[in-house]
């Protein structure tokens, strides 16, 4: 094997690596942990649920069937969590379900139930049941990050967001929920590059004219996707996958330095 041969054999050990790496886990750094949970009635968010008080957080629960939820508590008492509350309600309009003392790890997994009678369905162009799932799958999630940014800040704690294939690839008989899906990975992997922004350079605009004649071209040819400029589109898409941390890196470095923060970062002293 040559020095070209040795040398992609060492650049895809250190991909490959890279892409199986998985930071240790250190299960009493969530002992005592203030944890709120959402969508907590079944499935994942009970089961994450349940995992927490194993190892002794504190944890408040929440969803719309009181009744399950106070089962799922009892549950949670008696695998060990130092603490086990719930709030039932309405996620979209209600009160936050923050805890009041502190938070550490917000994690958003609720979802949006269908009145349909079957949850896969060619899109018929239900606006009024499309507009109830962008409320509960897409801008309760905003609403209750926002709510919970000044205190995680406070804390250096996490918020986690729990997606779905569904955000990274469109499939027949869902539109209405990769839309919303689709929405959150926008919504938060932007929301996570304001919250790591380091210092960078300017941006260079591409032709607005350009572009245009881009995406003319490619309508009239009926490609499935247009990457425009090709060079730097195309690369970030197809390579993000592989390394999200690097292009996370790569897209802060060409925009300006902060000048301010968000409101929602501040921090009342006092």
């Amino acid at each position: 094997m040559g020095k070209l041969g040795w040398t992609l054999a060492l650049l895809f050990a250190v991909l490959v690596g890279y892409i199986w790496y998985e930071p240790a886990f250190d299960p009493e750094s969530l002992r005592g942990a203030r944890v709120v949970v959402t969508g907590c009635s079944t499935g994942i968010g009970e089961q994450m649920a349940y995992h927490y008080a194993r190892l002794g957080a504190r944890v408040l629960i929440t969803a719309r069937r009181e009744a399950r939820l106070k089962e799922v508590v009892a549950k949670m008492k008696d695998l060990g969590a130092q603490e086990a509350i719930y709030v039932a309600g309405d996620i979209i309009s209600g009160p936050p379900c923050i805890c009041p003392g502190g938070l550490d790890y917000l994690v958003l997994n609720h979802l949006g139930t269908s009145h349909k009678s079957k949850k896969a369905f060619l899109w018929d162009g239900d606006m009024e049941f499309l507009h109830d799932h962008v409320m509960i799958n897409y801008y309760s999630y905003i609403r209750l990050a926002s709510l919970a940014l000044p205190l995680l800040h406070k804390t250096n704690g996490s918020l986690v967001v729990v997606g779905s294939v569904a955000g990274k690839i469109g499939h027949p008989f869902s539109a209405f929920y990769a839309a919303t899906k689709f929405g959150l990975d926008g919504f938060f992997t932007s929301l996570r590059q304001e919250l790591t922004f380091q210092m960078s350079k300017d941006i260079k605009p591409s032709p607005p004219s350009d572009c245009a004649m881009a995406i003319i071209k490619g309508g009239a040819t009926r490609q499935r996707e247009i990457y425009y400029p090709w060079r730097d589109a195309w690369f970030v898409t197809k390579l993000r996958p592989l390394v999200p941390d690097l292009l996370d890196y790569m897209t802060r470095s060409i925009y300006p330095p902060l000048k301010e923060k968000s409101p929602l970062f501040t921090v009342d002293e006092h």
